[in-house]
């Protein structure tokens, strides 16, 4: 039988917000670009992932997740990752 004393306690609390996100059984491409999508295509997504979030009642917990991990990708709690970023950063990504 293995040891588990030295493994960190139970982390639910940590991610339980999101089994109330209203983007709990939508496709990750609603979220998270294709490689090379650009313009038109890119902002219309990010404007239907950002009308998920409005409606959805763990926004700011979701949001406040991708800042604290720095999350690279997607659409989080309504904000795109350059909307994510300190002022002053750049969002290579996007460009």
């Amino acid at each position: 039988m293995s040891k588990v004393s030295h493994l960190p306690g139970r982390a639910e609390h940590q991610w339980a917000w999101q089994t109330a996100a209203a983007c709990r059984g939508l496709g990750t491409e609603v979220f998270f670009s294709p490689e090379g999508e650009r313009g038109k295509s890119r902002a219309m997504r990010e404007e239907a992932a950002k009308a998920v979030c409005d409606r959805c009642p763990v926004q700011a917990p979701c949001l406040e997740h991708a800042v604290s991990v720095a999350e690279p990708y997607g659409v989080w709690g309504g904000r795109t990752v350059s909307e994510r970023q300190p002022s002053g950063a750049t969002d290579a990504a996007a460009a």
